[in-house]
C-alpha cells in the first residue's frame, strides 16, 4: 500500500519539540459507504473532534482483522468490497507517537447496527453520524470543526486529507 499523506505536528499548527523516540502504532481506518453514499464518521461530541472508523490493530491480528473488528465496535456494521485507499503516517509529538493508518474504502453491507463502544469511546461521546462525503470533507455536519467553512477559509489540499486526518489523541 502507498503513503499517501504524512502528517506532522507543524501541519496542524502545532509546536511541539520531536521526542527522542516515537512509540510505534498500527491502525486501520475505512471511509464505509452506506446504499446512500453516505460515509460513516465517529463524532466526538465531548472532545470536539472526528475520525473515521477503525482503530488499533491488536496483536495476532492483520490489517483486515482489525478493520473488520473495529467496524463492528464503532458503527455496528460489517463492510464488502474494500479497496486500498492508502498508508496515512502521523507524529505526534506531544504524544511521542508514529502511528501508521492503513486506509481502505469500503461499502456497507446490509443494515446499520448499533456500536458496542469501549469506555474512553463514550467519554468522550462517540456518536457515529451518516453524512455526505463533501459535507464531510467541508466539516459542514460539525458545526464546531476547525476545518469548518466558518473557521477554515480555505479548501484542504486534497477530498480525503481532511476525512483521513483527524484530531484525536491516539488510542483505538
Amino acid at each position: 500500500m502507498e503513503i499517501i499523506k504524512i502528517i506532522r505536528d507543524a501541519d496542524i499548527g502545532a509546536s511541539f519539540p520531536a521526542p527522542a523516540t516515537y512509540r510505534e502504532r498500527r491502525a486501520s481506518r475505512a471511509i464505509v459507504f452506506d446504499q446512500d453514499g453516505k460515509i460513516a464518521l465517529l463524532d466526538a461530541t465531548k472532545k470536539n473532534y472526528h475520525k473515521l472508523p477503525g482503530g488499533g490493530i491488536d496483536e495476532g491480528e492483520d490489517v483486515q482483522m482489525a478493520l473488520d473488528r473495529e467496524l463492528m465496535e464503532e458503527t455496528g456494521c460489517s463492510v464488502e468490497n474494500l479497496r486500498e485507499l492508502g498508508i496515512i503516517e502521523e507524529y505526534r509529538n506531544n504524544y511521542e507517537l508514529h502511528q501508521t493508518s492503513y486506509c481502505f474504502l469500503a461499502d456497507l453491507v446490509g443494515e446499520k447496527g448499533t456500536s458496542n463502544l469501549e469506555e474512553g469511546e463514550i467519554a468522550e461521546g462517540f456518536e457515529t453520524v451518516w453524512v455526505n462525503l463533501e459535507d464531510a470533507i467541508k466539516c459542514k455536519f460539525i458545526p464546531r470543526c476547525p476545518r469548518s467553512p466558518a473557521v477554515l477559509h480555505t479548501a484542504p489540499a486534497s477530498p480525503w486529507e481532511s476525512c483521513l486526518w483527524y484530531h484525536a489523541p491516539a488510542r483505538g
